[in-house]
C-alpha cells in the first residue's frame, strides 16, 4: 500500500516538505533517492524549495518506489521498519468485519503489532467518533508531521473504500504548530483543522461505524495494485447525506444538539450554505442527493412539513405565525404547500390534534 497522493492527481497542490521527508528517509537508511525522484519526475533542485508543490500522481510514485525500495512502509518514522504489504495486511485483517466500527477497531488492534511507536484509538461519545493517535516514544522531529498525517490518511482512505462511501469529517487535530503548508489540511481533512492540540485526530459522525462493509478480497487485491484512488478519491455518495442535510435544516433547536456540536445556531436551507456546513461543491450535494434518489427540495419540503406538524400539534401560534417560522412568505402560500403534503389544510390537522395550552 502507497502512502497517501493527498490531492487530485492534476493539481500539484501536495507540499514540497512531505518529498523532503521521503529524502531524509532515504538518508536515514544511507541510500541514494535519485531513482525514486526520477519515477515520480522530481527535479533534485526543486525538493529544497520551500513554497515549491508536486502532483498526487508524483507523489504516489515516490511513494510507491521508495517504500519498496526502502522496504519499509513507514519510510523511517518508527524505531524499527514495516516491511512492503504491512498496511495490506492491515486491510486484510479488517476486510472480514461486519461493520465499519469493527472494521476500524481491529486496524487500531493490529496496528499495534507492526509498532508501538504510536497508538491509534477510536473512541465515541455524543454520537462522534473520533480517531486519535497517542504516541508512546518521541517521533523525530523531521518525521513526526508526515507520520502522523499519513497514519491518519491511511485509516481515513481505507475506511471510505471499504463501505464505498466518504466519510465527511466534523474536524482534525495536530500536535504542532501551523506548518507553512497548512492550506493543504483541509483540502486532506476538513475545513475545521486546529493546529498545538494535544494529539493529532479526526472526528466524524458515529452512524457511518454501523454501516457494512462493501468490499471482498478480489476488490482488495486491485486496490492493492495502486492505493491512490484509496488517498486521494472524493467518493461522489455520502451514505449519511441526505440524513446530515435534513438535520441541518432542523437546526439545533430541533435535533439533539449534543449529536452535533458543530452545527450553526442559525440553520442553513439554501444550497450554497448547506454545500458550506458539508465541505462539499453545491454542484456536489445536488449530484449525491440525487444518486441518494432524493432532492434538496424533497428534504426542505419534508422538514417544513415536520416542522409545521409540531408547531400545529404542540403551540397555539396563529397559523400566520408558524407559516413564517418555518420559511414560508404568507398563510395562503402555507396553507396550499400543507395541503399537498397532507391532503388537509394547517386548520384541519390542528383540530384533530390537542395543541399544547401555552405558546413555544
Amino acid at each position: 500500500m502507497t502512502a497517501p497522493a493527498f490531492l487530485k492527481p492534476s493539481r500539484a497542490a501536495t507540499p514540497m516538505a512531505f518529498v523532503r521527508v521521503i529524502v531524509q528517509g532515504y538518508a536515514g537508511y544511507g541510500m541514494d533517492p535519485s531513482k525514486a525522484l526520477r519515477a515520480a519526475q522530481i527535479a533534485p533542485r526543486e525538493v529544497g524549495k520551500a513554497n515549491a508543490r508536486v502532483t498526487a500522481l508524483q507523489f504516489e510514485a515516490l511513494n510507491a518506489h521508495a517504500m519498496q525500495e526502502l522496504d519499509d512502509e513507514a519510510l523511517g518514522w518508527f524505531t524499527r521498519r514495516l516491511p512492503w504489504g504491512s498496511y495490506g495486511m492491515l486491510c486484510r485483517a479488517s476486510l472480514t468485519a461486519p461493520d465499519l466500527g469493527v472494521a476500524v477497531k481491529r486496524w487500531c488492534r493490529h496496528h499495534r503489532l507492526l509498532t508501538d511507536d504510536i497508538v491509534l484509538d477510536l473512541q465515541v461519545a455524543g454520537g462522534v467518533a473520533t480517531l486519535s493517535i497517542t504516541e508512546r516514544r518521541p517521533l523525530d522531529t523531521a518525521f513526526r508531521e508526515f507520520c502522523l498525517v499519513s497514519s491518519l490518511r491511511f485509516l481515513h482512505g481505507y475506511a471510505c473504500w471499504a463501505i464505498d462511501s466518504r466519510i465527511s469529517l466534523r474536524n482534525a487535530t495536530f500536535p504542532f504548530a501551523a506548518p507553512p503548508h497548512r492550506d493543504a489540511y483541509s483540502l486532506m481533512f476538513t475545513g475545521d483543522v486546529q493546529f498545538d492540540a494535544e494529539r493529532a485526530s479526526y472526528s466524524f459522525d458515529e452512524r457511518y461505524l454501523a454501516l457494512p462493509l462493501q468490499r471482498d478480497e478480489r476488490a482488495l487485491r486491485t486496490m492493492l495494485k495502486r492505493a491512490l484512488p484509496l488517498t486521494v478519491l472524493q467518493y461522489r455518495r455520502d451514505r449519511l447525506l441526505a440524513q446530515r442535510v435534513r438535520e441541518l435544516m432542523r437546526g439545533p433547536a430541533d435535533g439533539d444538539a449534543t449529536s452535533h456540536p458543530t452545527a450553526p445556531r442559525t440553520a442553513p436551507n439554501t444550497a450554497d450554505a448547506l454545500a458550506t456546513a458539508l465541505n462539499v461543491s453545491t454542484r456536489t450535494l445536488h449530484r449525491q442527493l440525487k444518486d441518494e434518489g432524493t432532492s434538496l427540495q424533497s428534504i426542505k419540503d419534508e422538514v417544513r412539513r415536520d416542522q409545521a406538524q409540531r408547531q400545529l400539534r404542540r403551540t397555539t401560534k396563529p397559523i400566520k405565525q408558524i407559516a413564517l417560522a418555518v420559511g414560508f412568505r404568507n398563510e395562503k402560500s402555507f396553507a396550499r404547500a400543507f395541503r399537498d403534503w397532507t391532503g388537509e389544510t394547517p386548520g384541519e390537522f390542528r383540530s384533530r390534534g390537542a395543541p399544547a395550552a401555552t405558546s413555544q
